[in-house]
């Protein structure tokens, strides 16, 4: 046997509970990966509450997550590539991944660099490709402003360093708490409330090319009211005002990046080219408290499950 996150019925953190499962035996080319950091993200409390169950339906019981990391402990029969030992880094696309032991397909690893710490490889697949989505859909040049919501969040903490990578000139939404951290990556913070448009026009001269909301609550609407053009808005959150407004979702709830994309960030990360800043670590049976601290959404990067 082994422990899994399970829940029963649509709700709040309160549904969560660890089950002793049975140990899963892989088939064709999966893996069975024993894991050691699971990060989580505020999409998973989302399809939890049901929120988004018109788009990712759910079975009862249903596990939780998707981000892991972890090693190789056992093979599929037609597995082509990975060895048990292996340490890897990877998603589950089965709400599976706040586990002890998960079973992945190959496509979706990636080994993991050895100077990369468990708690960051664990948390890099959500956040990382959807940043990196929304950074590649508003095709940035060099030179240009964009301005991020949510900055120093899971989402936003990579997408500015994203931005800055490609060249732009990134205006960092954050409190003020964070504004340090900006700055030591080459953003200009800009606190969040009343006068915030205000306060991104005056650190924008050259005007504002785009704008990535990974945060929600009305940015879609100031980028507009800030002469966006609907095309260079791209919104990681806020679905029905992307629906309304004709702004872009990348990636989306389709055609995320995968196991490429997430070689790419870890090479980024193991090279010193990207921090991903860790806001706190629980284990596994922790996982209320954890989602707790991810909903009241005021933490600066990733929080961390570890078996």
């Amino acid at each position: 046997m082994t422990k899994a996150v399970r829940y029963d019925e649509f709700g709040g953190i309160d549904v969560l509970r660890i089950d002793e499962v049975d140990r899963p035996v892989p088939a064709g080319t999966q893996v069975l990966v024993q894991v050691r950091a699971t990060g989580i993200n505020p999409g998973e409390a989302a399809v939890r509450t049901g929120a988004m169950r018109d788009i990712f339906p759910s079975t009862f019981p249903s596990g939780q997550g998707s981000d892991l990391a972890g090693v190789v402990v056992e093979l599929g029969p037609d597995v082509d590539r990975f060895s048990v030992g292996d340490e890897v880094i990877g998603f589950s696309e089965l709400r599976a991944a706040h586990a002890e032991l998960v079973l992945v397909e190959i496509d979706n690893l990636t080994p993991k660099p050895e100077n990369i710490s468990w708690e960051v490889a664990g948390a890099l697949y959500i956040a990382g490709t959807t940043a990196w989505g929304a950074v590649h859909s508003i095709q940035l040049e060099k030179g240009e402003t964009v301005v991020v919501s949510g900055a120093a969040g899971g989402v936003g903490s990579f997408a500015v360093q994203l931005a800055r990578r490609a060249g732009a000139t990134v205006i960092g939404l954050a409190s003020e708490r964070n504004h340090e951290w900006l700055r030591s990556h080459g953003v200009i913070p800009v606190a969040y409330g009343d006068g915030v448009g205000e306060r991104i026009e005056a650190n924008a001269p050259n005007g504002i090319h785009a704008f990535i909301d990974a945060y929600g609550g009305g940015y879609v609407e100031l980028a507009l009211a800030l002469g966006v053009p609907a095309e260079w808005v791209d919104t990681t959150i806020d679905f029905a005002a992307a629906a309304k407004y004709g702004v872009k979702t990348e990636p989306g709830t389709e055609g995320r990046a995968g196991a490429e994309v997430l070689a790419e960030l870890a090479e980024l990360i193991a090279d010193g080219q990207l921090e991903v800043p860790i806001a706190n670590v629980y284990p596994l049976t922790q996982v209320r408290r954890a989602y707790a601290e991810l909903e009241r959404r005021h933490t600066h990067g990733k929080i961390v499950l570890m078996p």
